[in-house]
């Protein structure tokens, strides 16, 4: 038996807004579970592990969704082109530039071009 493949979840009061979202803005493929409810493909993913002490535990945060990008400046203008909330400017956090993204229904995810090498297959770092 083989692992296949990772499902995420994320919880909003909006999911209409929200699956409308991912499908028009983000343009991530999907399927139709029934009754409207979209299933996501997702970009390549890598999972990262993290000691649970720091100022993000301690904020409250235990599991974390990040979508990685390669120019997070063009990746910004495009979301916002589409109706993306981008919440504040850019910061280099050291690992990589990060930005919060504002989604309907009080999601918060972060995006963010990394500085360090991935696990991602053909990247480029």
């Amino acid at each position: 038996m083989a692992i296949i493949g990772a499902h995420a979840l994320l919880y909003t009061s909006d999911p209409n807004a929200l699956r409308a979202m991912l499908r028009d803005a983000f343009g991530f493929k999907h399927v139709d579970a029934g009754e409207g409810w979209l299933i996501f493909a997702l970009p390549p993913a890598e999972l990262g592990v993290h000691p649970a002490d720091g100022p993000t535990f301690e904020s409250g945060v235990r599991h974390q969704l990040t979508f990685m990008c390669d120019d997070i400046h063009a990746t910004i203008r495009d979301l916002r082109s589409k109706g993306v909330k981008v919440n504040g400017e850019p910061k280099d956090q050291g690992f990589g530039i990060t930005v919060m993204l504002g989604l309907p229904g009080g999601v918060e995810v972060m995006l963010y071009e990394p500085h360090h090498a991935t696990a991602l297959e053909g990247a480029s770092r």
